[in-house]
């Protein structure tokens, strides 16, 4: 194997890749600990989860550790994780059900628009708008805020509480804000693509 093969075959199982997918294989337990009503390892493993995503993605910027799969793997570990977690919030009745419906209703619409732009284009670039990386964020300070209540001490309480009232309206907001930036950005390809045929 020459050494250009060998340098291309590391790139695609580099570090953050690697960071990304121990993620996303944590998701399931994250989820069966929070259904079984195990909250406090659960926050602690949903800190190290969304400590990892930091972590992933500073690693490929600062050492030029970028890769074609991990633009794909990394926004379906997000998704993957969040959907999961609030999910089994929302069944509990930790948050808000509408709250749920709209947060999963936005990853499917994502997810739709991709695979419609991938097959009439056949050029989807995962380029994350910086809307709905604010989106994710605010996501899983939500999502960390409220298994922290359930999971450590209800001393927290009179801390959280107004805090999570307040995410849970923000989350809202950048949630129906990115999901309509993403609908227009593909909008505006589809309407490129058929001035170019």
């Amino acid at each position: 194997m020459t050494a250009t093969g060998v340098r291309a075959r590391r790139s695609r199982i580099s570090l953050p890749n690697v960071i990304t997918l121990a993620r996303l294989v944590t998701v399931p337990l994250i989820v069966w600990l929070l259904m079984d009503g195990r909250f406090a390892p659960a926050f602690w493993l949903l800190v190290a989860a969304g400590l990892s995503d930091a972590v992933d993605g500073y690693i490929a910027r600062r050492f030029n550790r970028r890769t074609h799969l991990g633009a794909y793997l990394d926004p379906l570990a997000d998704k993957a994780l969040l959907v999961g977690v609030f999910v089994a919030l929302g069944v509990q009745g930790h948050l808000p059900s509408w709250l749920v419906i709209l947060v999963v209703s936005r990853d499917i619409l994502i997810i739709g628009g991709a695979l419609l732009i991938h097959t009439l284009t056949q050029k989807l670039r995962m380029a994350p708008i910086w809307l709905s990386k604010l989106n994710t964020v605010t996501q899983i300070v939500l999502a960390v805020l409220v298994v922290a209540e359930l999971g450590l001490a209800t001393s927290l309480t009179p801390l959280t509480a107004p805090l999570i009232g307040l995410l849970i309206w923000v989350v809202a907001l950048t949630t129906v804000a990115s999901g309509g930036q993403y609908v227009v950005t593909w909008l505006q390809r589809l309407i490129r693509l058929e001035d170019e045929r």
